[in-house]
C-alpha cells in the first residue's frame, strides 16, 4: 500500500540530514526504505526533488510517499525516442504526451526513465547519476500528460550547470494550449502564490497572500489564435512551478483544454447551445488530457557556452483539435 504524509517542518535547533529527519518523523520508516524513496523521486522539499543529505530548514515543506514495493526495479526498456538534439554532454527529446517522466508507484515501466537507459545502454553511453541513477540525467520534469522538450544530462557536472539555470530561471520555456473561451486581454501577466490544496494534496492552488506557505508564480501570455470558443495561447514562465500553467489558466477561468485536474474537460468562459454542446463533445474525444503542449526551451550550453535554443512542433492530438474547430466554423 501506498503512504502520502505530508508536513512543514518546525524550527529546528541542530542541523539534521532529510533521510534522517523523515526517518525520525514517520514510525518504523528505516532509513534505507526513506533513501530509496528520494531517490526515486518520492520524496520533494518544496515541491523540488532533492538528495537524501539535503539540510532540512524552518519552513520547508516536505511531501512523501512511502510504502515502495521493495522487489521493483527499473530497467531499461526499448522505447522509441524522439531526439531533437545530441552532442557529448546532453540530450534534448521530445516526450510525446502520455509518457510518464520518472518512475513512480504503479508507474515503474514505459517511463522515459526506462527508455533512456535503454538508448544510453545501446550506444554504451552515460547518464548523469546526479540525484540517484533512477533520474537518468533528466533536469527538470514534464506532467504525464504535458507534451514537449525535456533536457537530460549525460554527466554530473552538466547536469548541475543546468540545474542552476533553471534554479534561477534563466532558461527559455515557450508553451503552447489550447484554452477555452476567449481572452479580455490578449496579453498580460498572471502573478500569485502556488502551494499544494489542502482538500487534494495532488493538486496545486492559488494561496492567499496571507498564507505561509507556498511560493509566487509568473506566467506571461499571449494570445496567438482565436476560434469559435477556444483560443491558442503561447505561455512563457518567469518561474516553474508544479503544474503553473494549468493553475493560473484555471485560476483566470480559462483552463487549458481537456485537463481533467483543473476543470479543461467541462466547458467554461461559452455561451453553450446544443451545437457547442455538440462540437464540445466531438472535441474533447480527440485530446483524452490537458492540450498544453512545451514547445521552446533555450539555454546556455554548460560546456561550450553556446546559446541553444530548440522548438517543437504542435503533437497531432491537438493539431487535430485546431483543425477540427476551424473546420466546423467554416
Amino acid at each position: 500500500m501506498e503512504k502520502n504524509y505530508s508536513f512543514v517542518v518546525p524550527n529546528v535547533i541542530s542541523k539534521q540530514r532529510l533521510d534522517k529527519y523523515i526517518s525520525q518523523f514517520i514510525e518504523n520508516a528505516s532509513r534505507t526504505k526513506v533513501q530509496k524513496a528520494i531517490n526515486l523521486g518520492f520524496v520533494t522539499v518544496n515541491e523540488e526533488p532533492v538528495k537524501s543529505n539535503y539540510i532540512v530548514k524552518p519552513g520547508d515543506e516536505i511531501e512523501i510517499e512511502l510504502e515502495i514495493p521493495e522487489k521493483q526495479e527499473v530497467l531499461p526498456e526499448n522505447i522509441p525516442l524522439n531526439i531533437v538534439h545530441e552532442d557529448d554532454y546532453l540530450i534534448v527529446i521530445n516526450k510525446p504526451p502520455g509518457m510518464v517522466v520518472h518512475p513512480a508507484y504503479k508507474n515503474y515501466s514505459g517511463t522515459l526513465v526506462n527508455a533512456l537507459m535503454y538508448y544510453a545502454s545501446q550506444k554504451n553511453d552515460a547518464l548523469s547519476n546526479l540525484n540517484g541513477f533512477e533520474r537518468a540525467g533528466i533536469v527538470h520534469r514534464l506532467d504525464k500528460d504535458t507534451s514537449g522538450l525535456i533536457v537530460v544530462a549525460k554527466d554530473e557536472v552538466t547536469h548541475r550547470k543546468l540545474s542552476e539555470q533553471f534554479f534561477h530561471h534563466t532558461v527559455e520555456r515557450e508553451y503552447n494550449a489550447v484554452i477555452w473561451g476567449k481572452l479580455k486581454n490578449k496579453k498580460g501577466e498572471i502573478v500569485n502564490k502556488l502551494g499544494r490544496d489542502k482538500r487534494d494534496r495532488k493538486k496545486v492552488a492559488v494561496l492567499s497572500d496571507d498564507e505561509t506557505h507556498g511560493k509566487t508564480a509568473i506566467t506571461n501570455f499571449e494570445v496567438i489564435d482565436e476560434y469559435e470558443f477556444l483560443s491558442l495561447v503561447r505561455l512563457k514562465l518567469k518561474t516553474g512551478r508544479t503544474h503553473q500553467i494549468r493553475v493560473h489558466l484555471s485560476f483566470i477561468g480559462h483552463p487549458v483544454f481537456g485537463d481533467e485536474s483543473y476543470g479543461g474537460r467541462e466547458p467554461h468562459s461559452v455561451n453553450l447551445n446544443s451545437n457547442i454542446k455538440a462540437q464540445v463533445k466531438n472535441l474533447l474525444e480527440l485530446i483524452p488530457r490537458q492540450a498544453l503542449h512545451a514547445k521552446v526551451i533555450g539555454f546556455v550550453h554548460p560546456s561550450t557556452k553556446e546559446n541553444l535554443r530548440f522548438e517543437s512542433e504542435l503533437p497531432n492530438d491537438m493539431i487535430s483539435v485546431i483543425e477540427k474547430i476551424k473546420k466546423e466554423k467554416l
